[in-house]
């Protein structure tokens, strides 16, 4: 966080340039920058201390609380929040649970801002002792939010290192965030995934629209789709469009945004990628790959490779993955690539990368 941001940002292309140094045929375009702060729109609060001087951040190596309420990547608006969160902690009187003592109720409160400036709200407690007042305190919480602002309390009985339970109670009437990057209404549910940097999530949907209205395919499968956000973007008419996520929640969500939109030809499914790739029975002209950190199996690569796809875009936050995955994509070449700064003040990054299908 000392190093000036153009510096931070030319390393991680000169990292990615390295990584992926052996394909020759690769050109790079401009790097996208982000926001050098208050970019990040979730914030995933420890809580604890106790319930007169609760702590709101992470714990140390001891268990202890560290408060991060002054953090600068989180968004302005999130950090306008975390006063109310310690307000109505010591109103509803609700007890921060203790790791090293494994007492307590409340774990986690974890925000999402969207680029409407509506929030999500979790509450996230160790058993159902704290819900009615949470419940019955909504209103008041709700006056303090802004507009269409999702609520909900999630319940994690065990005791380990994750930030949420199966369970999950809605409280409030609306049970989506909307978000509305490039003019596309996408949907964020509790549980689901969304991209931590909202600008550069806007400006990766942008690229993969780019490229595959370059190409022009009539179907489309967006893979590891989340809620959508490349599967809505590449949508278009005479295009066939699906979805595969292994959320249900995401799938919901997504299906929500397909229907606002009036696309009769997006389709999502709640599947295994791989499996619904090897399982299909047929291929899209184009495929978009946007997988977890491990990167695609050896599995969907191979198929990939034996399959009639033409166009491939792979979107990766981890470039040593994507290089052992392009080796295996043997028969489709690297074109072009792109690194998005999406965690700025950290090595970390995410690339895309367009590939061709080489001739036979």
């Amino acid at each position: 966080m000392t190093v000036p941001y153009a510096q931070q940002l030319q390393a991680k292309v000169e990292d990615c340039q390295h990584l992926l140094g052996e394909f020759d045929t690769l050109k790079f375009l401009p790097a996208q920058p982000s926001n050098e702060q208050g970019f990040r729109n979730k914030a995933k609060m420890v809580i604890s201390g106790t319930t007169d001087a609760p702590t709101i951040g992470i714990l140390d190596t001891e268990g202890h609380g560290v408060d991060l309420r002054n953090c600068g990547v989180i968004a302005p608006t999130l950090r306008a929040l975390l006063p109310v969160i310690e307000r109505f902690i010591k109103e509803l009187k609700l007890i921060p649970y203790d790791v090293p003592k494994r007492k307590g109720e409340l774990k986690h409160v974890i925000l999402t801002l969207s680029d409407t400036g509506a929030v999500m709200v979790r509450w996230v407690l160790r058993t159902k002792k704290h819900f009615v007042a949470l419940r019955d305190s909504l209103p008041q919480f709700l006056e303090q939010l802004p507009h269409h602002s999702v609520v909900s309390v999630n319940f994690l009985p065990e005791h380990k290192a994750v930030l949420e339970g199966e369970e999950e109670i809605i409280l409030t009437r609306r049970t989506t965030l909307e978000f509305g990057l490039n003019g596309v209404p996408m949907h964020l549910r509790p549980q689901g995934f969304f991209q931590t940097n909202t600008e550069i999530a806007a400006a990766l949907y942008r690229q993969a629209r780019q490229w595959i209205d370059d190409v022009d395919p009539e179907s489309v499968w967006d893979l590891y789709s989340g809620v959508g956000g490349f599967a809505l973007h590449a949508a278009g008419e005479g295009r066939t469009v699906y979805g595969i996520e292994t959320s249900p929640e995401a799938v919901t969500a997504a299906n929500i945004s397909a229907k606002s939109m009036g696309l009769n030809d997006a389709h999502f499914v709640a599947s295994d990628a791989t499996e619904f790739a090897v399982n299909a029975g047929w291929a899209p002209d184009a495929v978009i790959v946007n997988p977890p950190r491990r990167g695609i199996s050896a599995e969907l690569s191979q198929w990939l490779n034996e399959s009639d796809v033409q166009h491939l875009i792979y979107s990766s936050c981890n470039a040593k993955s994507l290089a052992r995955d392009l080796k295996r994509l043997e028969n489709y070449t690297p074109q072009v690539a792109r690194v998005m700064d999406m965690f700025p003040q950290t090595d970390h990054y995410e690339v895309m990368v367009k590939l061709e299908r080489k001739n036979s």
